[in-house]
């Protein structure tokens, strides 16, 4: 809470019981008026009343909230200001917006130079903010006066209603929003919010004030900040996420096969709209992940669906997947442009400026491509279709008695079989072994995470984030090695594109030689890593944990 401020909540008050009328004390409620003239003279602070809007911000996943921090684009007369505040309140940085005011969405790197984008940037960044509530208060302000006509604390009344015009992608991305829970354009009343503040040699005072009000029947002291009724009015709740469906141990497989490969779904439309819009690059990204996390289901899951469905769906999916590859490849050149131009020895920053106007000009083509297929009737059908599919399939009544696979019999099969291959598969790598072997690995890696992943509330939580992490380990090593080869490979077939298209200068070359160079030192030292990396995942400890996870402690561990 800001310091020498008081809040409460008039309970069930809305702008009517708590007035709006900013020219009279009398526009109170009268119960509150009538419990603060016991002690003081009731004012008016005509010059102070007016209508504020807020706007608070955050990214699509969460980043501020997670990190504890809440940021406001707030609007009264005058110029605007952006705050960064705590989750408690206390104020951490603030600058003011002359000028035009900044519209939302809109990338962290490109607001305003100040304190506030000084805090943000390093934690937002890439991401856009977004406007995740908006709020316009009525606020009058009323002078308590001591018995010698001396202003000695200030109540603020604020009366807020919150909007929702449009759902925005920050608003339902990972799970955010219950759909048609909030009705667009539906205007929401917040419970009034009373403020005692204080005044300079009065502490006192104010004080007592806070004591008159929190014996008012009715009033109580905010136990929520305006942001957090603003989110729960409508119906967003930051954080969620992940790959895990409803599903339950007992469950038959089929229908928890099917409840991931709809939450799957859910994350690609959620993330669909980010990113037709090209708000920022990671909507791109995280639909990328959630078509390759559905491909990955599909293959290890699909024998548990109906019919042909599996091999219909796992070209369509893989369609989608080729169909995002250009434009995001694009997109980690450009992300890591400026700090890859940082480090370049030999040749200087401005060398490297013709090879970004390049990948931009490439980016701006492959867009196009993009947004014509995820606008297409394919596309459309595709949703359509597969989700019909799925639900037929979640929604099956179970037979009677015990028939077929449950959902925890299918992760306990699926999950030791893919760690069984992670370990074959990585045992037998050597210091001769081409790099192919790492990249297969790698892929295998990846469904042995997502199938943990998809089943994460049928584990124990403690095996489960040892194991995951100990892969999380493994893949960043391995991860670290495949993109140095493939960064590599794109920069030898762009630079061969420039030549081909006479958009590259020598020293430009020359400068994307010796970025190539580096990237060849970094996969060398991802591969010096690898052997460490690995025994401490598929060795006799990581063996253990697994059979922990699985519910089998040592007798027959996957291994």
């Amino acid at each position: 809470m800001t310091p020498g401020l008081r809040e409460f909540v008039l309970d069930g008050g809305g702008g009517a019981d708590a007035g709006t009328d900013g020219a009279s004390a009398a526009g109170l409620a009268p119960r509150v008026r009538d419990a603060l003239a016991q002690a003081f003279t009731l004012a008016a602070d005509r010059g102070a009343a007016g209508t504020r809007r807020r706007t608070w911000l955050d990214t699509a996943d969460w980043r501020l909230s997670r990190a504890g921090l809440v940021l406001q684009h707030e609007r009264a007369r005058g110029p605007g200001r952006l705050l960064l505040a705590g989750d408690d309140g206390a104020v951490l940085a603030e600058q003011p917006l002359t000028g035009r005011q900044p519209r939302w969405p809109r990338l962290a790197g490109d607001l305003p130079d100040g304190p506030v984008k000084d805090r943000v940037l390093p934690l937002a960044s890439p991401r856009a903010l977004l406007p995740v509530a908006t709020a316009v208060s009525r606020v009058t302000v009323t002078r308590l006066l001591n018995a010698d006509g001396k202003t000695v604390a200030r109540l603020i009344a604020d009366a807020a209603a919150v909007t929702r015009d449009a759902v925005t992608p920050g608003a339902v991305t990972r799970g955010a929003v219950t759909p048609g829970a909030v009705t667009a354009g539906a205007v929401t009343a917040l419970p009034t919010r009373l403020a005692i503040a204080e005044v300079r040699g009065y502490p006192g005072q104010a004080r007592r004030a806070a004591r008159l009000l929190h014996g008012v029947p009715g009033v109580s002291p905010a136990a929520q900040t305006m942001l957090q009724q603003a989110l729960r009015a409508l119906a967003r709740h930051p954080g969620g996420g992940g790959a895990d469906a409803r599903i339950t141990a007992g469950m038959p497989a089929a229908a928890a096969a099917a409840a991931v490969l709809l939450r799957l779904l859910r994350e690609c439309e959620q993330n669909l709209d980010g990113v037709l819009r090209d708000i920022d690059t990671e909507f791109l990204h995280d639909f990328r992940v959630a078509v390759r996390r559905t491909r990955s289901a599909i293959k290890l899951l699909g024998g548990e669906l109906p019919g042909c469905l599996a091999g219909r769906y796992a070209a369509e999916f893989k369609w989608l997947g080729d169909l995002t590859t250009p434009a995001r490849d694009l997109d980690v050149h450009l992300l890591g442009f400026d700090e890859t131009a940082r480090h370049l020895v030999a040749a200087t920053p401005r060398d490297l400026e013709p090879f970004r106007a390049f990948l931009l000009r490439r980016r701006a083509r492959e867009r196009r491509r993009l947004t014509a297929a995820l606008r297409s009737a394919r596309f459309a059908a595709i949703r359509r279709d597969w989700r019909a599919a799925l639900l037929e399939i979640r929604d099956e009544p179970a037979p009677a008695g015990r028939g077929g696979r449950t959902a925890a019999e299918l992760a306990v099969t699926t999950t030791a079989r893919a760690y069984r291959t992670v370990a074959r598969r990585g045992g037998a790598i050597t210091a001769e072994s081409p790099p192919q072997a790492l990249h297969d690995l790698r892929k295998r890696c990846k469904e042995l995470r997502y199938l943990l992943e998809f089943f994460a509330p049928l584990h124990d939580p403690a095996a489960y984030r040892t194991v995951v992490g100990d892969l999380k380990k493994l893949q960043d090593v391995l991860g670290g090695f495949q993109d140095c080869q493939v960064q590599r490979e794109e920069i030898r077939a762009l630079a061969d594109a420039m030549l081909a298209e006479r958009a590259a200068p020598a020293a430009t070359l020359l400068a994307m030689g010796e970025v190539a160079a580096r990237l060849a030192a970094g996969q060398v030292q991802a591969r010096a890593a690898f052997g460490a990396r690995f025994a401490a995942f598929a060795g006799p400890e990581g063996r253990r944990h697994m059979s922990v996870l699985l519910g089998a402690p040592h007798a027959g561990a996957p291994g």
